[in-house]
């Protein structure tokens, strides 16, 4: 069995691709526009920055893990959520992790 997030039928469970990709969508978006967006705010221009697609701005951006496309449960510091990140420490993939005992 791979690593992931299986349902009672040992079926794997990951987001759809379509959301996956809305997501880097938004990425992309974010990066493109972030120049702009730094400048018109520090003019205080917020009617050109209304004009400026929704998607660009960074509060709609949603960590989701790199594995799966979890959108919960969500560690930054391995960009992977907590189930995957349990798996791959148990498995010994994640280096300089190790199971915690004193």
């Amino acid at each position: 069995m791979e690593f992931g997030i299986y349902n009672w039928n040992h079926q794997l469970i990951m987001a759809r691709e379509s959301v996956k990709a809305r997501e880097r969508k938004r990425q992309a978006l974010v990066a493109k526009f972030a120049e702009k967006r730094a400048a018109l705010k520090a003019e205080g221009n917020y009617a050109e920055l209304d004009q400026l697609p929704r998607n660009a701005s960074p509060v709609r951006l949603h960590n989701r893990c790199q594995l799966s496309g979890r959108p919960k449960g969500y560690m930054r510091h391995f960009g992977m959520c907590r189930n995957m990140f349990r798996d791959l420490a148990l498995a010994g993939k994640i280096p300089g992790v190790r199971k915690a005992s004193w």
